[in-house]
């Protein structure tokens, strides 16, 4: 394999482990934060590293219609561009075509769609998207896929799963095996464990290095996305990086890694910072409250963030209510270390064979009230 994955314990369907890269090793399980368009919005890529991050992740639609691929890669490549010197996973793009771009239209040979920016045509072909990730430089690049929507029948399921298959081997011939660089399969197939299982079947066969599960966190809910982990993590190879795309909220993370799930990417920490929520070990606090104009404590005791080793709640709260830039920017730094922290207990307890302990610990305390969320009218 030219990306070694090492699992170090396990404890339960959980791993703790490292997958290394052309670019450095990432420690498993992780959380990717998200840089869509060559940035984690509202940090610099070293505070990104200070949160802990190993690994971030680009995102080939994004990219490739603005500034271009091969602009990037005269450039220097991705890693250059953006000033970033750790690994990078890129995702190819499907769930943006789904969820962003104007007039889609699937064939057996490709995706065609207009750009939601502009409304310039394009069309993207597997082995379209396999070249603008190499362009990119990515350490890891993703098969293109089509993200069945929710909710779909059986049918409508199982017909685009088995156009991402066909999809999925033509991306495996397209990509250019090197030393440090990896291409992950995912699994599709809706709600349906069966399709799921077909779906791992098809991707063992044509050969990846990583297997990511996708087609989740697009609004089946929370028990029927772990009623699909749970028929789906194992038909998975168990020596190979297992990557659950678009997940998400604490509570979604822990779930998945105690079914085995090794690595995960979410908006949630970012766009959360921006928008005055704040998680904590106490659950998701929205700092705007009322209740936080007079707080002299710090977001949370003991966080090494800057928000929290610098700064109180009220001046947190003051940022928003004033619209300083300053105030998305320390609050997504904050959520940022309070995922990583979260990985770090997680990597620790699998470590140790305490996860279940971990989970029901952290769960236990981590809540989430309606009178944390709400704004104050007169705030």
């Amino acid at each position: 394999m030219t990306t070694p994955f090492t699992i170090f314990k396990t404890d339960g369907h959980a791993r703790t482990g490292a997958l290394s890269t052309a670019h450095g090793v990432i420690r498993t399980p992780a959380f990717m934060p998200v840089g869509t368009a060559a940035t984690v919005k509202a940090m610099m890529p070293e505070a990104v590293k200070a949160t802990g991050a190993d690994i971030i992740l680009g995102n080939t639609y994004h990219l490739m219609l603005r500034p271009g691929p091969e602009r990037i890669a005269k450039l220097g490549g991705l890693h250059k561009f953006m000033h970033w010197d750790g690994p990078i996973l890129t995702d190819s793009g499907g769930f943006q075509v789904m969820s962003l771009a104007k007039l889609r239209r699937i064939t057996e040979n490709a995706v065609t769609f207009q750009s939601h920016l502009d409304g310039t045509s394009y069309e993207l072909p597997p082995e379209r998207a396999i070249e603008i990730q190499h362009l990119l430089g990515s350490d890891i690049s993703m098969a293109l896929d089509e993200c069945t929507p929710y909710p779909a029948t059986e049918d409508e399921a199982a017909t685009s799963m088995r156009l991402s298959m066909r999809w999925a081997e033509r991306s495996k011939k397209a990509f250019v095996t090197r030393n440090g660089y990896a291409v992950f399969g995912i699994v599709q197939g809706g709600v349906y464990p069966m399709l799921r299982e077909e779906s791992c079947a098809a991707l063992k066969s044509i050969g990846f290095d990583g297997y990511a599960v996708g087609g989740l966190a697009v609004g089946e809910g929370q028990q029927v996305m772990f009623d699909v982990l749970d028929a789906t993590m194992p038909h998975l190879p168990p020596d190979k990086p297992r990557y659950l795309m678009g997940v998400g909220k604490p509570d979604d993370i822990i779930g998945a890694v105690l079914r085995g799930v090794d690595m995960f990417d979410c908006v949630i920490p970012t766009r959360s910072g921006r928008n005055a929520r704040a998680y904590t070990h106490e659950g998701e606090k929205n700092i705007r409250n009322a209740r936080y104009a007079e707080d002299a404590r710090p977001l949370e005791e003991g966080c090494p963030c800057p928000a929290c080793a610098g700064f109180s709640r009220a001046y947190l709260h003051h940022l928003f209510k004033a619209g300083e830039m300053l105030g998305p920017m320390l609050l997504t730094a904050h959520n940022l270390t309070f995922y990583q922290i979260l990985m770090q207990g997680l990597r620790d307890a699998v470590a140790g064979r305490r996860l279940a302990a971990f989970a029901a610990d952290f769960l236990a305390r981590y809540r989430v009230r309606i009178s944390d969320l709400e704004t104050d009218a007169n705030s």
